[in-house]
């Protein structure tokens, strides 16, 4: 017998016939001997409806309120679904988040869980009871200790279902959708998505931040914290869906359950040398031919790093072992000899490291990156290139500097000495190279033009940002450098979401001030396509064959960004459908096409 925590969608509990289903489906599984806890979202479009009344009061409405109205729609859910096994026959108790005992830090709107307080939980269940849980929301001490309802924000319920299960100690959590379980990518774009009968909690993660709305990254952030074992099945079948996998299961520690601490590892990579291409044709196909080359070459090329086009050319930069910056000098000469391009360059630089930083959903917390470029800069250590994803952010910089930044990196985000590596770790040979793809158009692109080349320089930027608790989805610095009299400059690139434009503009104001003849851009619309795998890291040649595919499809990169685990690429927007058609294709990663339930809850 398992003590098994299942969530059920709004799709899923949308109408009283859905709800029959699913209390069918539970009275069976308490029938096999399992004890439950039942976590459900809002019937159907209820959270969309509900806001669209307080919308019709107030275009900006009291966010406390807000909380107020929105948790409303859970208790709906769980007390049907409650009569419903009920009239079943099956013991059976609604609970909101507060009776449940679901403690959140106290911000209407996005709150994060602090505590599980399950003793209540355990008795109904030790009684014989299934707990049906309101997901999305909690409670929290508010002024005065007084008690106030809050909200988890979107994908909340996903939340409340992952910790419930970790708090617990649960055998097992199911999230119930009306997809058979996690896709090679978005069924509604790509008509032969297929189903991952397993993927990685760091995968997910890196899919889920990229717009795979099947799962919430925070959700994905427990599992992979806490080692709950997770899986994503259908509401229609008894198909066993997708295993999500992490490491063993770990206490939760007195940070507060959500607000553990989200870098769990630093690591350091000597012997690195950084190529840099400057001033190449921006058009489909040269970093297809680059990278094609490198690879017949057998050379094996870490972080690449493709920075916003300028004009009508762009930079390429991308790191390989120390021992291999002479063949690489050779295949990029090469190259520059075929393209013919006036004012094309080469540089290379060996004696680098690489710093990094690792943890569950690091660069949906603002405040990680910036605190590694201010730990950086308090050094004195200038940043070469910068890559990020959603578990990791990597600089290179000079060897002689390596070890005092990993030493530094410990101290800032309090790693002891059994959370540091030399290198990374080991990647598993056996794991496909790319799992899934992603397409996320919900980004903006913008541009710090003119930023001193100097130690500091990105750490005010992200800082500046973090501040405004706006979150970067990527960071690429340019290798193409001004010069002004004795003063260098590069350009720093990012992409967010779109609606954090305003606000980062506002937010860097003050910092562009302090940088005569400094700019802020916006780029053109956008889209992120983006390749995901674990295996990525120990498989040649992953990176060339998407620029390839997108080449192929006449599709121009804008920038480049990538990690051990994932390699994006942002493109027009226009394009973006057909760039994630053409990666999962290349990929071979289709096949029979899947039918979904309408109302589909599938990545998007």
């Amino acid at each position: 017998m398992a003590l098994l925590v299942q969530k059920f969608g709004g799709t899923s509990v949308a109408d009283v016939e859905r709800i029959g289903n699913v209390a069918r489906r539970i009275a069976q599984c308490r029938e096999d001997g399992h004890d439950l806890v039942i976590v459900v979202s809002a019937m159907g479009h209820t959270t969309d409806e509900l806001t669209a009344l307080a919308r019709a009061i107030s275009p900006n409405p009291p966010q406390r309120e807000m909380d107020m109205l929105l948790a409303t729609g859970e208790q709906v859910s769980i007390a049907l679904l409650s009569m419903a096994l009920q009239a079943l026959g099956v013991p059976a108790v609604a609970m909101t988040g507060t009776q449940a005992g679901i403690v959140t830090e106290s911000t209407f709107g996005r709150a994060r869980i602090l505590e599980i307080r399950t003793d209540r939980l355990r008795r109904l269940l030790d009684a014989g009871h299934v707990v049906v849980v309101a997901g999305f929301q909690g409670t929290s001490s508010g002024v005065a200790g007084t008690p106030e309802i809050t909200t988890l924000g979107r994908g909340g319920s996903d939340t409340s279902a992952v910790a419930l299960a970790a708090a617990l100690g649960a055998d097992a959590c199911e999230i119930y959708t009306d997809v058979p379980g996690v896709l090679t990518t978005d069924p509604r774009k790509v008509a032969d998505a297929q189903l991952m009968e397993s993927v990685t909690c760091d995968e997910m993660l890196e899919l889920a931040s990229l717009g795979a709305a099947v799962l919430h990254p925070r959700a994905v952030e427990i599992a992979r914290n806490y080692g709950v074992p997770l899986w994503v099945r259908s509401s229609w079948s008894d198909n066993p869906g997708t295993q999500l996998t992490s490491g063993p299961a770990r206490a939760i520690g007195s940070e507060g359950l959500e607000l553990g601490r989200p870098v769990d590892g630093a690591e350091l990579q000597d012997g690195q040398a950084v190529l840099a291409l400057a001033h190449v044709p921006d058009r489909p196909g040269v970093a297809a031919d680059l990278f094609e080359a490198l690879g017949a070459a057998g050379l094996n090329v870490d972080l690449i790093v493709q920075a916003s086009h300028e004009a009508a050319s762009n930079d390429i930069a991308f790191t390989v072992a120390d021992s291999q910056l002479e063949a690489a000098r050779a295949v990029c000469e090469a190259l520059l000899a075929s393209l013919q391009a006036d004012g094309a360059t080469l540089s290379s630089e060996g004696g680098m490291a690489k710093i990094s930083i690792a943890g569950a959903g690091i660069m949906g917390r603002p405040g990680m990156a910036a605190r590694l470029f201010d730990t950086l800069a308090r050094l004195g250590i200038n940043l070469r290139l910068i890559a990020t994803s959603e578990v990791k952010v990597s600089c290179v910089v000079d060897r002689e500097m390596g070890t005092r930044a990993l030493r530094a990196a410990a101290t800032a985000f309090e790693l002891g000495d059994q959370q540091l590596r030399d290198g990374p770790l080991p990647a598993d040979p056996l794991a496909p190279a790319v799992r899934g793809v992603a397409l996320d158009r919900d980004q903006a692109q913008l541009v710090v033009r003119r930023v001193p080349d100097r130690p500091g320089s990105a750490a005010l930027v992200c800082r500046a940002l973090a501040d405004a608790s706006i979150s970067l989805d990527g960071i690429v610095q340019s290798e193409r450098t001004h010069t002004s009299g004795d003063q260098r400059s590069r350009d720093i690139s990012f992409t967010l979401r779109r609606d954090d434009r305003p606000g980062a503009e506002r937010a860097l104001a003050p910092v562009l001030a302090q940088w005569p003849g400094a700019w802020l851009e916006e780029g053109p619309a956008i889209a992120r396509v983006s390749a995901v795998g674990a295996g990525m890291a120990c498989t040649a040649g992953t990176a060339a064959r998407m620029f390839r595919a997108l080449a192929a499809a006449g599709i121009n990169i804008e920038m480049i960004a990538t990690s051990e685990i994932r390699t994006s690429c942002v493109v027009a927007e226009a394009d973006g459908v057909r760039a994630l058609q053409a990666v999962h294709a290349a990929f071979a990663l289709g096949g029979e096409t899947l039918h979904r339930a309408e109302g589909s809850e599938a990545p998007g």
